[in-house]
């Protein structure tokens, strides 16, 4: 982070984001802290680097359809998944990872862990990652995301949502967030939604429609921009 970035710092704000004790939310019962927190100044390794330029990247890495192909393609429906990294100021932040992870169509995870009786589709891995370009900008091609039910209260549902970890032009800075789709009825009606108390900040998490870059008779495309640093800073993951 350069001299000029630091001296436009801006803090972020706690009240956009949601509290870490949420007993509605049941897991976070148990993680939560019961101490005030501690600011630890960071060292240099953590406001530095790291310098992705070199990573060696497969073909499909970006392509969820192709990168577990194991013969056929995924089924579900496709669509395209792309937008900008930015920091508070709007400068975008070039050159950084972004890593993805979801359920399949059906919502289930390709997890040893994941119970749920939906299947395995033996064409989709779930995972994938890019590199932001000059400007900010990613993008990625999958398959939407199925609701699955979990184990928080007698008939709750997780809506289609996709993991997103961006690493930000430092370690300090990595976010890890999930992105829902617009439209989705059950976005209001989840228990990790509704620990979130300004709409506002809800709506930051809803990936919108875009038909401008939407490939014709192929994938509808969602446009989720996302913020680092700051009082505008995308949600965190709390989950």
């Amino acid at each position: 982070m350069s001299a000029q970035d630091n001296s436009r710092f801006a803090i972020r704000d706690r009240n956009w984001h949601p509290k870490a004790f949420t007993p509605d939310y049941k897991t976070s019962v148990a993680r939560s802290p019961r101490q005030a927190l501690v600011s630890i100044a960071q060292s240099v390794s953590e406001s530095t680097g790291p310098d992705f330029s070199h990573l060696a990247f497969g073909p499909h890495d970006h392509d969820l359809l192709l990168n577990f192909n194991n013969g056929g393609l995924p089924i579900g429906e496709r669509i395209v998944l792309a937008g900008r990294v930015c920091d508070q100021h709007g400068k975008p932040i070039p050159h950084t990872l972004v890593e993805i992870w979801q359920a399949n169509a059906g919502g289930r995870y390709r997890h040893k862990n994941d119970r749920y009786l939906a299947p395995l589709d033996p064409n989709f891995g779930g995972v994938g990652r890019a590199l932001t370009d000059s400007q900010g900008y990613y993008s990625f091609r999958t398959i939407k995301p199925g609701p699955y039910p979990w184990r928080n209260g007698p008939n709750d549902w997780r809506p289609a949502h996709i993991h997103v970890s961006i690493s930000g032009p430092s370690i300090a800075t990595r976010l890890i967030t999930q992105l829902y789709f617009e439209g989705d009825p059950l976005i209001p009606m989840c228990p990790i939604v509704k620990s979130i108390a300004n709409p506002d900040a809800v709506q930051s998490l809803i990936a919108r429609l875009d038909m401008s870059n939407a490939n014709p008779m192929d994938c509808l495309a969602y446009r989720f921009d996302i913020v680092l640093r700051g009082q505008r800073k995308t949600h965190f993951e709390n989950c």
